[in-house]
């Protein structure tokens, strides 16, 4: 233990009980986290309670494949890990980003390796300038830290002023995100024929991370994958 423990001393990310080292969590919170480990869809990541094999896929995607190629998050969505997410993208508490990258790292190793380049979801210029930081670029810094990838943070633009996603329907989600992103004409010919890893904070019903894909797709990118902290299952 250094000094600087005495001083500041580790607390749990979630509950600030002390704790043996910085950046990790109590026993109890660390039970309450739900890790998304394999079995899950081949496709989508959604865990399965039981193993059904490789390449096995859930229900949404046999019947309507999403358009990118995989997507994975490293915990559940719920009330307990919610407030992870939360304490980076409305709490100001940036440092979180550095321990996050290293749990996306370990999520996503088999998209890592199949990626040429990291692009993260943007924000509009409004509320990139009333919150002044983009929690998914944060992320995705992170990320190449541990992964070596090159990070283009203004590939995409939100050109559309979305509403919250927050309490919308799937029907209303798609609906306010459809025509949201478009790639910067400056980066079309960079990401022509590379596999991109997208990075956002949180999936739900995945209609942001789609309208991204589909701009970067059509944009002449060979393959997006997907790569979250979190997924509300």
């Amino acid at each position: 233990m250094t000094i600087l423990d005495f001083i500041f001393p580790p607390q749990c990310l979630i509950c600030h009980c002390r704790v043996d080292a910085h950046g990790t969590l109590c026993l109890g919170c660390w039970k309450d986290v739900h890790f998304i480990t394999e079995p899950y869809c081949e496709c989508c990541g959604l865990p399965f309670d039981f193993d059904l094999g490789k390449q096995a896929l859930c229900g949404e995607c046999i019947q309507e494949r999403p358009n990118f190629s995989r997507a994975r998050a490293a915990f559940k969505y719920d009330d307990s890990s919610s407030k992870l997410v939360t304490a980076l993208k409305f709490n100001d508490q940036l440092h979180l980003a550095s321990i996050y990258g290293a749990w996306l790292a370990k999520a996503g190793q088999e998209l890592i390796m199949a990626s040429d380049v990291i692009v993260p979801v943007p924000l509009h210029w409004k509320r990139f300038a009333s919150r002044k930081y983009n929690q998914a670029a944060l992320l995705a810094y992170a990320l190449a830290k541990h992964c070596g990838l090159p990070v283009m943070p203004n590939a995409l633009k939100r050109i559309k002023p979305t509403q919250p996603q927050t309490g919308l329907s799937r029907t209303e989600r798609e609906k306010n995100v459809r025509g949201a992103f478009e790639v910067n004409t400056k980066y079309i010919g960079t990401i022509a024929g590379k596999s991109l890893l997208l990075i956002d904070d949180v999936m739900t019903t995945s209609a942001t991370l789609q309208q991204c894909t589909k701009s970067l797709l059509k944009s002449g990118a060979s393959t997006v994958n997907v790569l979250t902290l979190a997924r509300k299952i």
